[in-house]
């Protein structure tokens, strides 16, 4: 007699354990953006100063349980339209969408200047995404969100795994070599982190992105 498949659903002292968590995150969310409001402003006015552009841009993802989210981040690349953007950057942009975003440019000719280019080595572009923490869209440690796109593209039948997590600003790519890793690299880490995902994962994650973030090692 053939088995019958039974969905993974987490045992209910573990979603009691993460919904204390996402309330702690949230609390610390609000006390990092008010400590970093003035990086956010100073690096808002100087991205905005040597592109001509706002400075502020909303991306569309897939969010927690296939909810729309526009996610925020400090504009550091130009459209593909845009001035500046070139040749270039369409054919990257035609690569992607052909095949997928296999790795990230080290030097992508999207990024608008140097400042743009020391934001996204920090990841000071990200730092507008505790907002959606406060707002309970996100998480702090968690799989990065992604676009309708990748989920079809990429994702399958495990699409539904990875939407039962609420995005994180960082997650286990980002400390396992992050823009070095392959997109199915990076996809098989966030999966590994959705289907594993304990406490000391969650410490570990954390723990290593202020290093990682401070040194800009693996990131472009």
């Amino acid at each position: 007699m053939a088995s019958i498949p039974i969905p993974r659903q987490a045992a209910p002292i573990q979603d009691l354990t993460w919904q204390t968590i996402h309330i702690g995150e949230r609390l610390a969310s609000v006390v990092l953006l008010a400590m970093l409001s003035p990086v956010i402003l100073a690096s808002a006015v100087t991205l905005a100063l040597l592109s001509g552009r706002v400075p502020l841009i909303a991306h569309r993802r897939v969010g927690w349980r296939g909810a729309t989210l526009w996610m925020l981040k400090l504009r550091t690349m130009w459209d593909s339209d845009a001035p500046g953007a070139g040749r270039s950057s369409g054919w990257i942009e035609y690569i992607d969408d052909v095949y997928g975003p296999a790795r990230k440019q080290a030097r992508d000719p999207r990024v608008t200047n140097w400042f743009a280019r020391f934001c996204r080595k920090h990841s000071i572009d990200e730092i507008p995404q505790l907002w959606h923490v406060i707002r309970g869209e996100m998480s702090l440690v968690g799989p990065r969100p992604v676009t309708d796109a990748e989920i079809e593209r990429h994702y399958g039948e495990d699409a539904d795994d990875v939407l039962q997590a609420k995005p994180g600003i960082v997650g286990l790519w980002q400390v396992s070599g992050r823009n070095r890793l392959s997109y199915a690299e990076r996809r098989t880490l966030d999966l590994h982190f959705v289907r594993n995902r304990s406490i000391g994962m969650y410490v570990r994650i954390v723990i290593r992105t202020v290093p990682e973030v401070w040194s800009g090692s693996n990131s472009w």
